[in-house]
């Protein structure tokens, strides 16, 4: 292992930081994966809705287009060697509407742009005949689209990451880091038992804290640090029976993909996420929000019964845009942003993120592992 302490550390244990590490110990390197929280995938890998994404929506040739489509297809192989749970249910993305026809047909071309594989236009009739209470002028079906135990996989790859010979720290915040003059990082870890550590490759994938990690870095330049948006979004559950099987979303709303409908692996109905901008992490759900929801549900499933929405959950996006601001691309900074080689800074890595991981680690690893 040379005269490192560590071939590479990742900061951050969520799904992508874990990919990460999954990648470089795939490589035969040596991992530390430093995770603030007692439990990996605490932040924000443990609020989400654990769908596996198609890849329908995103920008040609962006970076979430093409990760989103080689995640899911790593994932599925992943799941099912690793015996991860998962329900490969599809998707249908409905016009609740005659007017909301043209954006499907929108989705449709940019769905096929990805290569996203098995797409199917429905008419409203066949929409209903699917899944029967949808309010469905047309749709479009992607097959591939799912929902999966994003813990239970999280859990996998560090179990991969250990099995290669590395390891993953609980309770170990990462407090900064400075180049060594021969090349690497001197890593400075927290927690009760504080220590230094060496590495030669580092990998910032913290989530929300993005920013923060990267301003602790030293020589890494402040103007190449992304400004920080968090975008908050609640979840109600049903209290009663699934009313789908599949996923239903409506087309999306500015800046996220709208508040949809998924079955979760427990067999219960839960909607969300909705969009709300919010000055810090904020993890409280307003039951006052479930007229509003309820009114946005009944677009797609009109015999929503009254009284039934149970506030859930609420998670927090590390977004890279304000309100009416184009949504931005996934950013994966390497020297040639920054300066500082053998370093990798992870920004925005929101949805489609998690279905991404395993596209997003393997690039990672490539960009570092090329250039070292």
């Amino acid at each position: 292992m040379s005269e490192f302490d560590f071939d590479a550390v990742v900061v951050g244990a969520g799904a992508v930081g874990l990919a990460c590490g999954y990648a470089l110990s795939q490589r035969g390197l040596v991992v530390a994966v430093l995770e603030e929280q007692g439990r990996i995938g605490e932040g924000v890998s443990s609020r989400n809705s654990e769908v596996i994404h198609g890849g329908l929506y995103y920008p040609t040739g962006s970076l979430k287009a093409k990760l989103c489509v080689q995640g899911r297809r790593a994932l599925y192989a992943f799941c099912d060697a690793h015996k991860v749970p998962y329900k490969k249910c599809g998707k249908l993305v409905v016009a609740t509407s005659e007017d909301e026809i043209a954006r499907l047909d929108t989705i449709w071309d940019q769905a096929l742009a990805n290569d996203v594989e098995g797409m199917e236009r429905l008419t409203g009739a066949q929409a209903r005949a699917l899944e029967p209470g949808l309010n469905a002028h047309a749709a479009l079906l992607s097959p591939e689209s799912g929902v999966f135990a994003s813990h239970d996989y999280m859990l996998a790859l560090q179990g991969e990451i250990e099995a290669a010979g590395g390891a993953v720290v609980l309770s170990t915040p990462f407090e900064g880091a400075e180049p060594l003059a021969g090349g690497g990082f001197r890593v400075r870890a927290g927690g009760a038992e504080p220590t230094d550590l060496t590495c030669r490759l580092l990998v910032t994938a913290p989530g929300l804290s993005s920013q923060a990690v990267a301003g602790r870095i030293e020589g890494y330049p402040a103007e190449q640090v992304p400004k920080a948006h968090f975008g908050k979004g609640i979840y109600f559950r049903l209290s009663g029976k699934a009313p789908f099987q599949r996923l239903i979303y409506p087309p999306p709303i500015h800046g996220a993909l709208g508040t949809h409908y998924r079955n979760d692996m427990g067999g219960q109905a839960v909607f969300g996420p909705d969009l709300e901008y919010v000055s810090a992490p904020d993890y409280s759900v307003d039951p006052a929000k479930a007229e509003a929801f309820a009114a946005y549900i009944r677009k797609f499933w009109p015999d929503l019964p009254a009284d039934r929405l149970v506030p859930d959950y609420a998670g927090v996006r590390p977004k890279l845009h304000g309100p009416g601001e184009p949504q931005p691309d996934f950013q994966l900074r390497g020297v040639e942003d920054h300066g500082l080689a053998g370093l990798m800074a992870l920004f925005g890595i929101e949805s489609p993120g998690l279905t991404s991981s395993l596209a997003i680690g393997e690039t990672v690893a490539e960009r570092l592992c090329g250039a070292s």
